[in-house]
Protein backbone atom coordinates (compact mmCIF):
# COMPACT_ATOMS: atom_id res chain seq x y z
CA UNK A 1 0.00 0.00 0.00
CA UNK A 2 1.55 3.40 -0.99
CA UNK A 3 0.98 6.49 1.11
CA UNK A 4 0.09 9.23 -0.91
CA UNK A 5 0.31 11.94 1.61
CA UNK A 6 2.68 14.53 1.17
CA UNK A 7 5.99 15.03 2.28
CA UNK A 8 6.92 18.20 4.71
CA UNK A 9 10.72 19.19 4.66
CA UNK A 10 11.84 19.29 8.28
CA UNK A 11 15.37 21.41 8.47
CA UNK A 12 17.83 19.76 11.17
CA UNK A 13 20.68 22.33 10.31
CA UNK A 14 23.36 19.67 9.58
CA UNK A 15 23.97 16.27 8.56
CA UNK A 16 22.42 13.86 10.39
CA UNK A 17 20.05 13.31 13.62
CA UNK A 18 18.93 9.99 15.05
CA UNK A 19 15.23 8.75 14.84
CA UNK A 20 14.15 9.38 18.08
CA UNK A 21 15.25 13.10 18.10
CA UNK A 22 14.05 13.40 14.76
CA UNK A 23 10.27 12.60 15.76
CA UNK A 24 10.32 15.17 18.62
CA UNK A 25 12.10 17.52 16.21
CA UNK A 26 9.82 17.25 13.50
CA UNK A 27 6.49 17.37 15.58
CA UNK A 28 5.14 13.93 14.91
CA UNK A 29 5.55 12.38 18.66
CA UNK A 30 5.90 14.78 22.29
CA UNK A 31 7.37 12.90 24.15
CA UNK A 32 10.84 10.65 24.61
CA UNK A 33 7.78 7.83 26.31
CA UNK A 34 5.68 8.48 23.27
CA UNK A 35 8.43 7.93 20.45
CA UNK A 36 10.04 4.90 22.33
CA UNK A 37 6.57 3.06 22.08
CA UNK A 38 6.12 3.93 18.35
CA UNK A 39 9.21 2.82 17.03
CA UNK A 40 8.75 -0.54 19.63
CA UNK A 41 5.60 -1.09 18.29
CA UNK A 42 6.55 -1.13 14.80
CA UNK A 43 4.59 2.51 13.73
CA UNK A 44 7.43 4.10 12.29
CA UNK A 45 9.17 3.69 8.88
CA UNK A 46 12.42 5.19 7.59
CA UNK A 47 12.46 5.19 3.56
CA UNK A 48 9.22 2.87 3.52
CA UNK A 49 10.81 -0.19 6.22
CA UNK A 50 9.90 -0.44 9.62
CA UNK A 51 12.86 0.56 12.10
CA UNK A 52 13.11 -0.49 15.56
CA UNK A 53 16.13 1.82 16.14
CA UNK A 54 15.32 5.05 18.31
CA UNK A 55 19.12 6.05 17.78
CA UNK A 56 19.04 4.79 13.97
CA UNK A 57 21.13 7.96 12.79
CA UNK A 58 19.45 9.45 9.95
CA UNK A 59 20.66 11.24 6.89
CA UNK A 60 19.68 13.73 4.90
CA UNK A 61 17.01 13.02 2.44
CA UNK A 62 15.67 10.27 4.48
CA UNK A 63 11.75 10.39 4.52
CA UNK A 64 9.97 9.36 7.85
CA UNK A 65 6.34 7.95 8.10
CA UNK A 66 4.42 8.02 11.30
CA UNK A 67 1.09 7.76 11.61
CA UNK A 68 -0.13 8.73 8.21
CA UNK A 69 2.17 11.86 7.91
CA UNK A 70 5.70 11.57 5.65
CA UNK A 71 8.70 14.17 6.77
CA UNK A 72 12.27 14.11 4.62
CA UNK A 73 15.32 15.36 6.75
CA UNK A 74 16.80 18.49 5.27
CA UNK A 75 19.52 20.48 6.01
Amino acid sequence: MTNNAPIDDVSIGGDGIRLGQFLKFAGLLDSGGDVKEAIIDGYVTVNGEVDRRRGAQLKLGDVVEYDGRRVRVCE
